[in-house]
């Protein structure tokens, strides 16, 4: 994550510099999945990639990362899952789809139009998270991670905020 502007009060005619160490010293990646069932509390479930940039090293998530990550939400959630995901190169890769249709007993998999984040929940998530992260200025990668790390259980513990997420898209949860 790139740290985000955001503004300030300083002097007036004097326009405030914030620098930022480490910028070079990598870069962190969050994934998560809102996890929504009639009559329990939301959830939210992620994994953060650290880069660091050492050779031979992943600069994203790759697919097994995206795999892991629904394996351990089924495993956590101890139900079937219906994703809903958006268009990401590797939420679509033919390796992802074979791992769809091998666990087609537990998991279903919806794609959302493109350019269409207003329908996506994840995306109040990145909002909730961002407004924690206006006028950080991280010394360090992991000072990041740690920032990143408690802002996301800030709203793991509220579920009305990941419900509030969803309220957000305009989309509706019913019970079959």
């Amino acid at each position: 994550m790139r740290p985000p502007v955001a503004r300030t009060w300083g002097r007036r005619g004097l326009t405030p510099v914030v620098r930022v160490p480490g910028r070079r010293e990598g870069r962190a990646s969050v994934a998560a999945l809102a996890c929504y069932r009639p009559g329990r509390r939301s959830r939210l479930i992620y994994r953060i990639h650290r880069y660091r940039r050492r050779k031979d090293e992943a600069a994203s998530f790759t697919w097994c990362d995206y795999r892991d990550l629904v394996v351990m939400a089924h495993v956590q959630l101890g139900a079937p899952i219906v994703l809903v995901w958006d268009n990401l190169n590797r939420h679509i890769c033919p390796e992802m789809r074979r791992f769809i249709a091998d666990n087609g007993d537990w998991l279903r998999v919806f794609q959302l139009p493109s350019y269409a984040p207003d329908l996506n929940p994840v995306e109040g998530i990145w909002s909730l998270l961002n407004r924690g992260l206006a006028n950080l200025a991280a010394a360090s990668l992991d000072h990041l991670v740690r920032v990143i790390k408690r802002g996301l259980k800030k709203v793991q513990y509220r579920p009305y905020l990941i419900d509030g997420c969803l309220a957000g898209t305009g989309l509706v949860l019913k019970p079959p």
